[in-house]
C-alpha cells in the first residue's frame, strides 16, 4: 500500500485543520488507520488511531479536539483536528497496520506503510 498525506499547514491556536491520507495499491480493509506526530529530536508518538472495528483511541492531551474517521469508498483517512495549540506543532505521519497486531494502535511498531508527512505549525 501507498499513503500520501495532505492538508498540513499553519494556524493559529484555536483554529483548526483537517489531514487527510489517501490510500492506494490494496484493498482498503481489515487495516487499523493511526495518526502519529514527530517534533525533531523526539520519538514519533501515536495521536489517533481507528481500528477496522471502528473502534478509537486517542492520545490524552488530543481527546475532544481531534477525531479520526475514514471514508472506504474515497480510500483516505481523516484526522480533523479543533482548538489546536501550539503544542500541536510536528510533523504528521499517517500509518497502515494488519489487523491482528499484538501492539497496541498508537505504537508505531507494527505499522507496515507510512506516508510521507505532512507539517502542521500552531502559533500564538
Amino acid at each position: 500500500a501507498q499513503l500520501v498525506e495532505s492538508g498540513g499547514g499553519s494556524v493559529q491556536t484555536g483554529g483548526s485543520l483537517t489531514l487527510s491520507c489517501r490510500v492506494s495499491g490494496d484493498e482498503f480493509k481489515n487495516y487499523c488507520m493511526g495518526w502519529f506526530r514527530q517534533v525533531p529530536g523526539q520519538e514519533r508518538e501515536g495521536v489517533a488511531a481507528l481500528s477496522s472495528d471502528g473502534s478509537t483511541e486517542y492520545r490524552d492531551s488530543v481527546k475532544g479536539r481531534f477525531t479520526i474517521s475514514q471514508d472506504n469508498v474515497a480510500r483516505t483517512a481523516y484526522l480533523q483536528m479543533d482548538a489546536l495549540k501550539t503544542e500541536d506543532t510536528a510533523m504528521y505521519y499517517c500509518g497502515l497496520k494488519y489487523d491482528g497486531s499484538p501492539y497496541p494502535p498508537l505504537t508505531e511498531i507494527g505499522y507496515a506503510y507510512w506516508g510521507q508527512g505532512t507539517q502542521v505549525t500552531v502559533s500564538s
